[in-house]
């Protein structure tokens, strides 16, 4: 285990079981803020864009797009003012976005509003990852984030039967109603009881000159790159999936109704991707595991793309396979994410933060890049998703050779 500084040392610490659950809260308001629209899209979309019902999709992209240029700044602010500072900071603008989003008459308002609150909660999610690189680092670092990938992939499973409750009792703009509490318990939590762990002297000034260093330090490490790309595909096949994933139960296959129960069991499905990461990682490393996990995909991916267009399946068969295969991206980020985090993040732990931001804003808005025109693809079928995460997978499964763990 190695430390990043006497500060962090272990009596400074939370205790793990705490400083995990706390990180996976911090991280869930992401999938929560995702996740949980998804039952209130059908709803946006009959209200906002009746004529084009896959623009819905947006209010998703959105404020994915919003997180990734967030992630520019919440690492260098973070490595200036410190740790906890951004986190309140970032978490404040996604609350007041949340209560702007309620209040939303048209659809760019309410994509403007999803944007900023993108733009906030990049704080968390980004300073969240810097807490850990100050404190662990390599195959450790992997293994704590993949046991807050463990609670954290409970949100998930939960968030839109949650969201459906919520609208109802309260209809869709309620579900902003609980951003706003989620992002408070959140703020509550980690100025109550996180200790600092980015104390003064180790502060670098968020000064441009500084910023534009790391960042060609960073473009010019071959393995902060191709993780990076990685990265991006993977992000990339996910969004699109969920972007379309409301759609695709309900209008594909004709389960709208049952959406939320058949993601809760997705999602805890494919919740043991995480687990098998976290008692694995150590000991057959991070780039053996995430090039499995993305070999596994091809192979899915192209055997569920073959048996959907060949129109050969019975209905019943083809939501079958259908749902076997939506688990299997998301085992598959379960197994990868962690993992491409922390060996990208290998050699930088002097520029966490800065590092952190960029990795993350790349990735992420590259993943916009790809999953935005996917989902607006959608036709009625699966085949234009399946398709497009067998060629990221693939690519994926190829550029990872150039990896050292």
């Amino acid at each position: 285990m190695q430390h990043a500084a006497p500060f962090s040392a272990p009596e400074k610490r939370l205790k793990l079981p705490e400083f995990v659950a706390m990180l996976a809260f911090l991280f869930a308001t992401v999938a929560f803020s995702i996740d949980a629209m998804l039952p209130a899209l059908p709803e946006y979309a009959r209200l906002m864009t009746p004529d084009a019902p896959n623009r819905a999709q947006l209010i998703l992209t959105s404020f994915v797009a919003g997180m990734g240029i967030g992630t520019l700044f919440a690492g260098p602010i973070s490595d200036a003012i410190g740790r906890k500072p951004a986190i309140t900071i970032g978490i404040m603008i996604y609350v007041l976005a949340a209560i702007a989003a309620i209040f939303a008459q048209s659809l760019e308002a309410l994509l403007i509003a999803r944007f900023v609150q993108g733009l906030g909660v990049a704080g968390p999610r980004i300073v969240g990852l810097a807490l850990v690189r100050d404190l662990y680092a390599g195959r450790e670092m992997a293994r704590i984030t993949s046991l807050v990938m463990m609670i954290f992939i409970l949100v998930p499973a939960m968030a839109p039967l949650l969201g459906a409750i919520i609208i109802d009792l309260a209809g869709a703009q309620g579900v902003f109603g609980a951003f706003v509490v989620f992002g408070m318990i959140g703020l509550i939590w980690v100025n109550l009881r996180q200790a600092e762990t980015l104390p003064p002297e180790r502060r670098r000034p968020a000064r441009i000159a500084p910023m534009l260093e790391a960042t060609r330090e960073l473009i010019a490490d071959r393995q902060v790159v191709l993780s990076t790309i990685v990265m991006t595909l993977g992000f990339g096949q996910m969004f699109a999936l969920l972007s379309a994933a409301q759609q695709l139960f309900g209008v594909t296959y004709g389960r709208g109704e049952e959406f939320p129960l058949w993601f809760a069991a997705m999602a805890l499905l494919s919740g043991s991707g995480t687990v098998l990461n976290a008692v694995y990682v150590v000991r057959f490393g991070m780039r053996r595991i995430a090039r499995w996990a993305y070999a596994m995909q091809i192979v899915v991916s192209g055997v569920a793309l073959l048996l959907m267009a060949s129109g050969a399946l019975p209905p019943r068969a083809e939501f079958a396979l259908f749902f076997f295969w939506a688990t299997s991206v998301f085992f598959m980020a379960g197994v990868t994410f962690g993992n491409l985090n922390a060996l990208a993040l290998q050699n930088m732990g002097h520029i966490a933060g800065i590092a952190a931001s960029v990795i993350a804003a790349a990735s992420t808005i590259g993943a916009v890049a790809i999953a935005a025109p996917v989902g607006l693809m959608f036709d009625g079928t699966a085949l234009p998703i399946v398709g497009a995460t067998l060629f990221c997978s693939a690519l994926a499964w190829w550029l990872m050779r150039g990896l050292i763990d």
